[in-house]
């Protein structure tokens, strides 16, 4: 009798767990399609309100206006570069910076520890950070979206958990065959770490990609725009033609809809982050357990 009441229980959290779980997706999901809907319909269906998660019509002049943007293709370029350097300078740095910490007989260990524990806690701020980067001569340049925030205590910190939790004996091992302590990382260390640099990847490459506030201060020049400034652009000035003569054009003629120029600007932007999730989401998700576990 317990054993079915233990299984009762059991499915009713299971049918209650599936439904919450569902709700959750929901309520993901219904902007995202609310978006796509808003970048295909009709524009006089956008004018009455009457989009919800499902096009009205179809219409794919914001796309076409969008995609033949010169702007857009070079804001393309400059975040792809952003984001794919910059994710290989932020692990590269991180693994560098947590390797020593996860040895126990270096000597500066503590001092680095409470030195990157103290940066959890306190910030320069936004006016001495402008000023140092200014002082670098980092302004208007391609490392100013790369290099600032790079090393992340945290990141530091977990790298370094996840250092600890493969076995000495190998570094042991491959110092008695000579290997010195960039061998044993590169060679060693790293490869065992797939899952971790894999789940730490996609955050710094969907950081990168959303990132435009630092393009905002340090960017004087628009060529060297990221995609998300473009977005800004379009979304935050008065109107949204302003970005493109031809779109001012279209939108008097009613041929398209300021929502839909700016909502297929959302979609393009999203689009190549989202196609790049499924080829790391195994990775992600055992970089994510380990986490749990060794936290």
């Amino acid at each position: 009798m317990a054993a079915y009441k233990e299984s009762l229980s059991s499915r009713i959290f299971d049918v209650f767990n599936t439904l919450f779980m569902i709700f959750i997706i929901v309520i993901m999901l219904y902007p995202f399609l609310h978006v796509i809907a808003l970048s295909l319909s009709e524009t006089s269906e956008i004018m009455k309100g009457n989009v919800n998660i499902i096009p009205r019509g179809f219409n794919v002049e914001g796309y076409k206006l969008i995609l033949t943007s010169p702007q857009l293709w070079i804001a393309y370029k400059n975040t792809i570069i952003y984001a794919v350097l910059g994710t290989f300078i932020t692990l590269l740095f991180t693994s560098l910076m947590a390797y020593p910490l996860a040895i126990n007989d270096f000597v500066a260990k503590k001092f680095i520890t409470v030195y990157l524990t103290i940066t959890m806690f306190f910030s320069g701020g936004l006016i001495p950070t402008f000023l140092l980067i200014r002082n670098l001569g980092l302004i208007n340049t391609i490392w100013v979206m790369v290099l600032p925030g790079c090393v992340s205590a945290y990141n530091v910190v977990v790298f370094r958990t996840f250092f600890q939790g493969i076995s000495p004996e190998l570094r042991e091992s491959a110092y008695l065959d000579g290997a010195n302590d960039f061998i044993i990382l590169f060679a060693i260390i790293l490869p065992l770490s797939k899952a971790l640099l894999a789940t730490f990847g996609l955050f710094s490459m969907v950081g990168h990609w959303n990132s435009w506030f630092d393009a905002l201060i340090y960017l004087n020049e628009e060529k060297k725009y990221p995609i998300q400034m473009i977005l800004r652009k379009i979304l935050f000035v008065s109107n949204a033609s302003a970005a493109n003569d031809a779109a001012q054009v279209m939108i008097e003629s009613r041929l398209v809809h300021p929502k839909n120029i700016q909502m297929a600007v959302i979609v393009v932007t999203i689009a190549p982050i989202m196609c790049v999730y499924p080829f790391l989401q195994k990775y992600f998700v055992q970089g994510v357990m380990i986490g749990s576990i060794k936290g």
